[in-house]
């Protein structure tokens, strides 16, 4: 066994590779007081605005750091569809991106809802949204990445939902806390050392 020391002020997390090679069988949606609404080109505030508020807890921060200009071209090209979970209020309370880009493959990009509704069973019915949404015409894989970064069911919530993990890998990056990209009390099972201690 060997042990890898991640520098300071970087965050690891292994990361694994899940696919769905089949569409699944036909299944009722459960039921659940919420929305999918299509975002076509959203404003690039507005989408990170829903970004954050989905990931800040994971630690998401790649849609916060890019351009403008990066940024746009990814959520406004046509193949790439993102959808706002609502509540009952027309509140957005989650996120869907399918990223159709290299077909015969769609990426499930991003998945989420906000922490208040964790664990409330939301999540199956945000995913049964996704894999009618995904399973179209000339789609042949349906795939996804996860990793520990994320919560803990994340893992088993996807294998749950059909999808069989084919790839780890191990990802290092600066903590974007310490950037002041997200705020230093987000994330707290990932704890934020001191970089101080370390030199």
């Amino acid at each position: 066994m060997a042990l890898i020391a991640v520098e300071p002020g970087m965050v690891a997390a292994v990361v694994t590779h899940l696919e769905m090679r089949a569409r699944p069988r036909p299944a009722p949606i459960p039921p659940a007081p919420l929305q999918l609404v299509r975002w076509k080109a959203p404003k690039l505030d507005t989408y990170r605005a829903l970004f954050r508020r989905v990931g800040e807890p994971w630690l998401w921060f790649s849609r916060l750091v890019m351009s403008d200009e990066s940024l746009a071209m990814i959520i406004h090209d046509p193949a790439v569809e993102i959808y706002a979970v609502t509540d009952p209020r027309g509140i957005e309370v989650g996120l869907l991106e399918l990223d159709f880009r290299s077909m015969p493959d769609c990426e499930l990009g991003f998945f989420g809802l906000v922490p208040q509704l964790n664990g409330k069973g939301h999540g199956q019915w945000l995913m049964a949204q996704a894999k009618a949404l995904a399973w179209r015409k000339g789609v042949e894989r349906f795939w996804v990445h996860t990793c520990t970064l994320d919560s803990p069911a994340a893992l088993g919530f996807y294998i749950k939902a059909g999808f069989v993990a084919t790839k780890r890998e191990i990802e290092t990056f600066a903590d974007p806390r310490l950037a002041g990209i997200l705020p230093p009390d987000c994330a707290p099972h990932v704890p934020l050392l001191d970089q101080a201690a370390d030199a």
